[in-house]
């Protein structure tokens, strides 16, 4: 159990690339990839908290509701929904006809913020749990 912390540091750390990732392509006006880089650091993140919170490993699953739920962090209506609203653009924002027909053109950059800004508070109270565990 003694390197799940570490493992743990890996992933929030993984979930900080992703983050910078989402912020970049939101710059270059990539918004569909700038959703998918915050679900991923949204998924990373949720899965370093599983094993702060549960000492466990995390399952393989892009489900963010999922990971959510077994996380049990503590994180307010909003967010949550809007955590829901964000796990199917991991193939959403990707693949065409996969929800959107052209994702590269149909996803907005209000869409992308609102995204990124869950993903940003998502890190921060993973970040928070660093510090008290």
């Amino acid at each position: 159990m003694e390197n799940i912390r570490e493992e743990a540091r890996d992933w929030y750390d993984a979930a900080k690339v992703d983050l910078e990732e989402a912020k970049a392509a939101l710059r270059d006006g990539r918004y569909n990839w700038a959703c998918f880089a915050a679900h991923q650091c949204v998924e990373k993140a949720l899965k370093a908290a599983i094993m702060i919170l549960k000492r466990e490993r995390p399952p393989k699953t892009h489900d963010l509701t999922r990971l959510l739920r077994i996380a049990e962090l503590d994180l307010d209506n909003e967010t949550r929904r809007t955590i829901a609203e964000l796990s199917p653009y991991y193939t959403i924002a990707r693949y065409p006809n996969a929800g959107l027909e052209r994702p590269w053109e149909s996803i907005d950059r209000e869409t992308a913020e609102k995204f990124i800004k869950t993903a940003e508070l998502v890190l921060s109270k993973v970040g928070e749990l660093f510090e008290r565990h």
